[in-house]
């Protein structure tokens, strides 16, 4: 087993870039009047050193460049390797070490992460995928197995020399990222990972976003740094950024700042609340089994399926268009369209509109197109997120829901500003960010009101003025503040409408204070992660999307050559330098393995690559592909990723 890992890992140190900026030219001492045998050395990550005669213990191994810097101290072998979690950037190097007589330790969590990494990185997605957010996985694993020799459970002690570590269970960072503690010397030191930057801040959001708006990768951080902070440290360690000095009023300034930040993270409204009245307190039934009216030309789901999606027009002449579809049995739909056809004058059903890109808001749209013969409509950049969901890497896309539902063929999409004339009415489509990039505001005047259509950006009782309406704030929904629920929320405030129909069922009548509170909310959402991310453009600790492929999935299963297109991005007000190279599992080649660049200020560029694999493949199946990026200077390492399969996939992948 041992040779077989030997033989793969040396691909995941294949981009490693001596970085003079970013890194020390020596091995330094963070602690040379207590701890005189502990180095630093920082490429990728931090990397800590205990030396013991001629002898290495590591804390992380990084981009493995401190391999070439240890006979300086006098180390000739190193014999153990401590992992705080799985993240690539801190142990791509791991190649560089003599596999045969290193010890590598880890949580359990975290060497069963290590394990089988290509388990969390579906060709199939689910939304209830281990560690994923609706389908989009969170955890960031090596796209070679890594055994690990010792597992470590919570609370256990691990020995090498005279040195014991307690071993402390602190997730929040990564599902079992595990801290280690020593103390010598009347002082106590913690490896602490990524559970607290210095300055009592978060390493980064897009590790720590484990759901769809309700706070468990926070929850896990506040327990984690509450347990920490009763072991009394003097300093901690971290895996990114300087040493945390004063670290025990770290601690609990950090706990405090997560628990203010918790408190305008989670959704503005009670999302579990089911009293109708505080979801829409002014349509009334119909006629028409489970469909209740809005205005005289607007109709809704009743509160008999509270929470899902649909809301349709009917013209005077009988003409139907359809508000988004879907989490509701096919039979209900049914029942509403022959209901509308007896009892108000539905003739036809002309197109439904699609307010974004995720699936739960067309999954009866097969069903509209194939036995009504509506239309598919909605916003020019959402549509390929309908058609071909797979190759994309965002939560809760349409294929994400099962059922074999892989997209769908969207008929026609619409510019952003572009007017339909329908029925006599002037319908406005405009770009809505918020909950997601991908989505669209659809607005119109009718029945002396101008309604407008809003997906799932906002939701709530406008007349609680408690309620700030926010829906989540995913990153894994394109979801930059400043581009999404800051823009949106002014454009609603600018719009002015009288009746806000959100999806999911809820009515807003009577919405400008509701709005207001929503856009206040989103300026200071923007600030606490300005305030909370140690990065002077925080999207870059925010986005997991600022390198990315089209397609993340690409199947090179029948041998032939597939381009795949890179973007890179800059969030900067200056010119931005790249070197990003494609870490190539054997038998995958690229052309070109290495893009170089400039990206001007506050802009994207793409780059083309083709990718084929050959008939030596050594793993066929799915393959992760890393990203190893360099930014003006400074190794971030294999941040990001995508996927290809070399051989057709199981039904269960």
């Amino acid at each position: 087993m041992r040779n077989w890992i030997r033989f793969f890992l040396p691909s995941l140190c294949l981009a490693f870039v001596s970085i003079a900026a970013a890194a020390p030219a020596e091995l330094t001492r963070p602690l040379p009047d207590t701890f005189p045998d502990l180095y630093a050395w920082r490429d990728t990550c931090n990397v800590y050193v205990w030396k013991h005669q001629d002898e290495a213990l590591l804390i992380n191994i990084a981009d493995g460049s401190v391999v070439d810097h240890l006979p300086k101290i006098g180390v000739k072998k190193v014999t153990c390797l401590l992992l705080n979690n799985h993240h690539r950037e801190n142990l791509q190097g791991i190649g560089r070490l003599d596999l045969e007589t290193v010890q590598i330790v880890a949580s359990t969590i975290e060497a069963e992460i290590l394990a089988s990494p290509t388990i969390f990185r579906k060709w199939q997605p689910k939304l209830g995928d281990q560690y994923s957010v609706y389908g989009a996985s969170y955890v960031r694993p090596p796209n070679t197995p890594i055994e690990v020799d010792q597992v470590q459970a919570a609370g256990s002690k691990f020995t090498w020399h005279d040195l014991t570590f307690d071993c402390l269970s602190t997730p929040g960072h990564s599902p079992g990222e595990m801290t280690y503690v020593i103390r010598q010397h009347d002082q106590t030191v913690a490896f602490s990972g990524g559970l607290m930057h210095d300055g009592a801040r978060l390493t980064n959001w897009f590790d720590s976003e484990w759901d769809y708006g309700f706070a468990a990768g926070i929850d896990a951080l506040l327990t984690s740094v509450e347990q920490l902070g009763t072991r009394k440290i003097d300093v901690a360690l971290p895996v990114q950024g300087p040493p945390i000095h004063n670290a025990t009023q770290q601690l609990e300034a950090y706990r405090q700042r997560l628990q203010t930040f918790r408190a305008e993270y989670v959704r503005g409204y009670p999302v579990f609340d089911k009293d109708p009245a505080k979801r829409d307190r002014i349509s009334v039934p119909t006629k028409v089994p489970h469909l209740n009216r809005v205005t005289p030309h607007l109709y809704k789901l009743s509160h008999d399926f509270q929470g899902r999606n649909f809301a349709m027009l009917i013209s005077d002449e009988g003409h139907g268009l359809i508000l988004d579809c879907g989490l509701f049995p096919a039979e209900v739909l049914d029942e509403i369209i022959v209901g509308a056809r007896q009892h108000l004058g539905l003739k036809k059903i002309d197109a439904f509109w699609i307010s974004h890109m995720h699936g739960d808001h067309f999954l009866l749209g097969p069903m509209l197109k194939e036995k009504y013969g509506a239309k598919a409509w909605t916003l020019d950049k959402i549509v390929d997120r309908c058609e071909n969901p797979s190759r994309y890497d965002y939560a809760a896309l349409v294929n994400t829901y099962g059922d074999g539902f892989d997209g769908m063929k969207i008929d026609k999409g619409f510019r952003a500003g572009e007017r339909i004339d329908w029925q006599g009415y002037q319908i406005q489509v405009d770009w809505l960010p918020g909950q997601t990039e991908f989505g669209c505001c659809l607005w119109l005047d009718i029945d002396g009101k101008r309604i407008a259509f809003t997906g799932d950006n906002l939701f709530g009782d406008p007349t609680d003025e408690t309620q700030t309406a926010h829906d989540c704030v995913v990153c894994r929904n394109s979801a930059i503040l400043e581009e999404g629920h800051i823009l949106g929320s002014q454009y609603l405030l600018d719009l002015k409408p009288d009746i806000v129909m959100a999806a999911h069922s809820y009515v807003m009548p009577e919405p400008e204070g509701i709005l207001r509170r929503y856009h206040t909310w989103s300026k200071q959402m923007a600030q606490l992660y300005r305030e909370m991310l140690p990065e002077t453009n925080y999207e870059y600790l925010f986005d997991p999307y600022w390198v990315s492929a089209y397609p993340y999935r690409v199947d090179l299963s029948d041998g032939q050559p597939q381009m795949v297109e890179v973007t890179v991005r800059n969030f900067r007000d200056s010119p931005q330098q790249h070197r990003i190279e494609l870490v190539l599992p054997p038998g995958i080649t690229a052309k070109p393995t290495v893009l170089k660049g400039t990206v001007l200020p506050r802009s994207r560029q793409k780059f083309s690559i083709e990718l084929q694999a050959s008939g030596e493949l050594s793993r066929p199946g799915i393959q992760i592909i890393p990203f190893d990026i360099e930014l003006d200077g400074e190794h971030y390492g294999q941040w990001f990723d995508f996927i290809a399969r070399t051989e057709k996939s199981s039904p269960a992948e």
